[in-house]
This record gives C-alpha cells, sequence and structure tokens, in this order.
C-alpha cells in the first residue's frame, strides 16, 4: 500500500516540475486580435438587398446589397436631357459666317476689276479707295461676328462642362449605392436589415480579417533587449488543455511604457511598466478572437 502511495507522488511531482518547465520557456502572455473594420452606408436611402450573415466569409470587393438608387439615376437623365438642349443652340458658325465672306469675296473681285481701271485710266482713284475702305470694313464685322460667335460656343461649352461634372459627382453616389465589401474576412455583427432606411455613415457590419491574426502581448524592458521589429518568434494558443504552436513575426513595438493589464502575466511579474508588441500569426483556423496565449521570443532551432 505505502508503495502504491509512493508510485502516485511520484507521477505527480513529475507533472508538477514538467508543467513549471513548460511555463517557464513562456516569456509573455496575451491575446489574438484581427484587423476589424466597420463597414457603413455610403449613401441615403432603402435597403433594397443585402446579402450578409453574421460568421459568413466574404470576399474582397464583393457586392453584399444595394441601397434604392432610383431618385440619383433620374437626376441623372435630367442633366442629359439639359446637356442635350444646351447643344442644340450651338450656333452654326460656318453657315453665319458664309454671307460675309462672299460679300468680301465680291467686294474683292470689284476691287480687282477697278484696279484695272484705274491702271488703264478709265476709272479715278476714289473709287479704288471706296472699295478698299468697303473691303476693310467687311473684314472687321467679320472678326466681330466670329468674335460673338466664339464667345457663345465658349460659354454654352462651359455650362456643358459643368453639367457634365455634376452628372460624374451623381455617378459617383450612384456606385457608393452598392455596398461592396472592403476586405476578405469574416463577418463578426450585422446592425441592419433589407428594408430599412440607411442613412449616410450608419454602421451595417462589422468584419474581420481572421486569416491573419495579431497576438499582442505585453513584453518588460529587460525582454524589450532582445526583440526587435521582424523577428520570427514562437506563439502558443490555449485550447484547454491542448496547445498548438505558431510560427509568429514582431510587426510593432510600443514607444512608450504602460502599466501592466490586468488580464495580463508577464514572465517577471514584479516589473510595473511593460511594452505592448504586435505579432503577425497566420491563422490555421482554430485560433479566435479574444484567444489567450504565450509567446516564446527565443526560437529554438
Amino acid at each position: 500500500m505505502n508503495s502504491i502511495k509512493y508510485f502516485i507522488f511520484s507521477i505527480a511531482l513529475i507533472c508538477v516540475a514538467s508543467c513549471n518547465d513548460k511555463n517557464g520557456n513562456y516569456d509573455a502572455s496575451g491575446t489574438f486580435e484581427a484587423t476589424e473594420i466597420l463597414v457603413s452606408a455610403e449613401a441615403n436611402g432603402r435597403i433594397l438587398s443585402f446579402d450578409v450573415q453574421e460568421g459568413q466569409t466574404l470576399k474582397k470587393d464583393q457586392q453584399v446589397g444595394a441601397i434604392d438608387s432610383v431618385q440619383v439615376f433620374l437626376r441623372i437623365k435630367q442633366l442629359q436631357k439639359s446637356i442635350n438642349a444646351i447643344k442644340s443652340r450651338h450656333p452654326e458658325v460656318q453657315k453665319q459666317i458664309a454671307v460675309a465672306e462672299q460679300q468680301i469675296a465680291t467686294a474683292k473681285t470689284e476691287q480687282q476689276r477697278i484696279a484695272n481701271l484705274v491702271h488703264a485710266n478709265v476709272a479715278n482713284q476714289k473709287q479704288l479707295d471706296d472699295i478698299n475702305a468697303q473691303i476693310a470694313l467687311l473684314e472687321k464685322q467679320l472678326d466681330a461676328q466670329k468674335s460673338t460667335l466664339t464667345i457663345t460656343v465658349n460659354g454654352l461649352n462651359e455650362d456643358v462642362s459643368t453639367l457634365e461634372v455634376q452628372i460624374e459627382q451623381l455617378k459617383d453616389q450612384l456606385r457608393k449605392c452598392r455596398i461592396i465589401n472592403p476586405i476578405e474576412g469574416v463577418v463578426l455583427v450585422k446592425y441592419a436589415e433589407p428594408n430599412e432606411l440607411a442613412i449616410q455613415g450608419k454602421s451595417l457590419y462589422k468584419i474581420a480579417d481572421i486569416e491573419n491574426m495579431i497576438f499582442r502581448a505585453y513584453l518588460t524592458s529587460d525582454q524589450l533587449t532582445k526583440t526587435k521589429l521582424g523577428q520570427k518568434v514562437q506563439v502558443f494558443s490555449d485550447f484547454g488543455d491542448d496547445t498548438r504552436e505558431y510560427e509568429g513575426t514582431i510587426e510593432w513595438i510600443s514607444s512608450k511604457a504602460e502599466f501592466t493589464p490586468k488580464t495580463i502575466q508577464t514572465k517577471d511579474e514584479r516589473a510595473n511598466l511593460v511594452y505592448a508588441v504586435k505579432i503577425g500569426v497566420k491563422n490555421d483556423g482554430y485560433l479566435k478572437i479574444g484567444m489567450y496565449g504565450q509567446v516564446q521570443l527565443t526560437v529554438d532551432n
């Protein structure tokens, strides 16, 4: 009987020693986080469709819903009609100056005829001067007419450009009536339902990238001396009696110290000030947001 008790006691001591040795390898503990994005409505209107469920995996740039866009579409059509109306008022420049150009051409023909007569001493110089003055007057009238027509055309073109910019703005609003998922991830919370009224800025759902997890831990100043960005570390997750090991990369180190969070236990419990670090970990499907874990800074080769 005594031998059996001694055997059980020996096994217990071995287990305790093993556990203490295992825990001693951990430099710090922390929790797993993920990049969370709050997706909000970018347009006002009734939600026509919203195909999102909590726990659902969505792809990047996937359309998950639509907001009523009838009023925006009708406004675009109205502006397009206004553009057509303005273009219909464009003057036909060539036709309007054709008469003046013909008058100048006729006057120049007469000018050449009178010049020949003056050269032959059949006509006097005054007749030639009169036709020259007439041609000069017609040319100035043509220039003035061209200037007026150019100003009119430019003004109409500016009006068209202004309306076209308004159409581009409305088309942007039209695109924002589509609810597009920004990142690949899992829906955490859903805040809206179809047929509800969406207001610009209203939260629709929250999504997180759980494929690339972040392990946030707190290190003492002594541990910080052997830590650098890009360093490979070992991260261990708690699954009850089971522990899984992951390779992590230090992606961020806080530049200032803070008091040890109550929920975090570091290896050196006497240190009051610690530095937060973020460690990137690839999720194999087991890691969850808020799950506890430990980190070992020195990777065994």
